[in-house]
Order: C-alpha cells, then structure tokens, then sequence
C-alpha cells in the first residue's frame, strides 16, 4: 500500500510539475525577452535571476500534497546584502530551496551538468550562475567578487555533489577561499528530510516534512588569522552539529 501511494503522489506531483512548466515557463520567458531590448546586461541577468527565484517557488508549491517545506530565519537575513551561503546537499531539490530565501535574488554556483539542462540550464547562463568547473579560478573568484560587490548573494553546494543519506560529504574550498579574499560573512545552511523525500538515484517521491535552516553569520573578524582549511572545518562542524539536531526532530 505505501508503494502504491508513492506511485501515485509521484505521477500527481509530476503532472502537476510538467503542466505547470508548459504554462509558467513560457509566461515568464516572454516577460523576460520582451523588456530585454530596453534593458542593460546585469538587468537582464537580475530579471532572470528572480524568474528562477519564481520558478523554484512554483515547484515547491506544487510538491505541497506530499512535501512540507519548514523554513527558519536565524541568520536574520536581509533582503538585499551580500552573503557567501553555504548549504548541505542531500536531493535535487536543494537548488528550488534556495527560492526560499528571503532575499531579492542570489548565484547558484553549480557543477558543469546543471547547465546542460534543457532550458534550464540556458536560464542559468542568462542568469549568471558560475560553472566552477570550467572557469579558471582567478576569473571564477573575480567573478563571484563582483556579485558581492554589487550586493548579490552567493550560493554553494561545497560537497560538489548529493550525498547519499544523512552522512555530509567532504567540502572543497571555493566558498572558503572566496570568503577569505572577499570577508563576506558565511552563512551556512542546513536542509533536512530531503534525502526522505526524494532520496539520490529514486525517481518516486515519498511524503516528509523538509527543515531548511539559515544559521547565524561566520565573519571575517571571527576568523582572521585562520586559513582556509581550519574554516572550512569550522563550518562544516557547525553544520554537522546543526544537522544531527534536525534529524533528530530539534
């Protein structure tokens, strides 16, 4: 019986998702194209950027019949602010979270596969959105340099890919060494219950609740002196901490 629900929530929630991309896609394309020829570069990335910040809305909104989403604010975010998030990556569905910010928009940096995507993967090049794996290292903190600097929040997964389970993976350094140069605050960011909901390498959906927390700020000022192995691991911990009293129900 459980199998069966699963079936069926999962056929419901992705006719849902497929019906609403033939109707939201294009409505938000054509808004977008249409003011582009009057509009500069960076206000086309930022109209792409909040037509992403819409879209992941929407299909988090549509997952509702079988997924509840639990957000909590203890970062004290601002709506627009530079911040160097770093978040922990158990399900597909951790980039859609990021819609729930509250912030006006932000950079997802991602792997060199999310930009293949139909589609989606052009809206992220439209957007903005770093590729860390095919661009130098000096273009890519330069890069994401000038997003802090106009105000625009970045965003990494710094395990690099999902993990299987509850068990985080390994963080590389990018997230760390920009925070080093930029002395933008961290602020990490723990999901919890999405490896429930769509665990890695299933393609039914199962019912849960998902717990999205933003943790108060990691500053400069609280780690000058420290290189950026020492505060990788001190975000990672902090995160570690943070997950387990999720998981557990806290």
């Amino acid at each position: 019986m459980r199998r069966l629900r699963d079936i069926l929530l999962s056929v419901w929630v992705y006719s849902l998702f497929l019906t609403s991309n033939a109707i939201v896609i294009p409505l938000l394309t054509s808004g977008v194209f249409l003011t582009a020829p009057f509009s500069s570069r960076a206000s086309v990335m930022k109209r792409f950027r909040r037509m992403i910040r819409i879209y992941g809305l929407v299909v988090i909104n549509l997952g509702r019949p079988m997924m509840r989403v639990e957000y909590a604010d203890k970062a004290g975010l601002k709506r627009v602010a530079p911040y160097i998030f770093v978040c922990n990556h158990r399900s597909m569905l951790d980039a859609y979270f990021m819609s729930m910010f509250p912030i006006a928009q932000g950079i997802q940096v991602a792997n060199t596969w999310p930009f293949r995507i139909p589609v989606l993967g052009i809206y992220a090049r439209m957007a903005g959105y770093l590729d860390i794996n095919s661009m130098p290292p000096e273009e890519f903190f330069a890069a994401a340099g000038r997003f802090l600097a106009d105000g625009i929040p970045v965003i990494f997964f710094p395990e690099g890919t999902r993990s299987r389970g509850r068990e985080m993976g390994s963080f590389h350094g990018g997230a760390f060494e920009l925070f080093r140069r930029t002395r933008v605050p961290i602020i990490p960011v723990c999901i919890s219950g999405n490896e429930t909901v769509m665990p890695k390498g299933a393609i039914l959906l199962r019912p849960g609740v998902v717990r999205i927390r933003t943790l108060p700020a990691i500053r400069y000022e609280d780690c000058e002196g420290s290189n950026v192995y020492v505060v990788k691991n001190k975000v990672r911990r902090i995160m570690q901490e943070e997950l387990a009293r999720m998981d557990a129900g806290a």
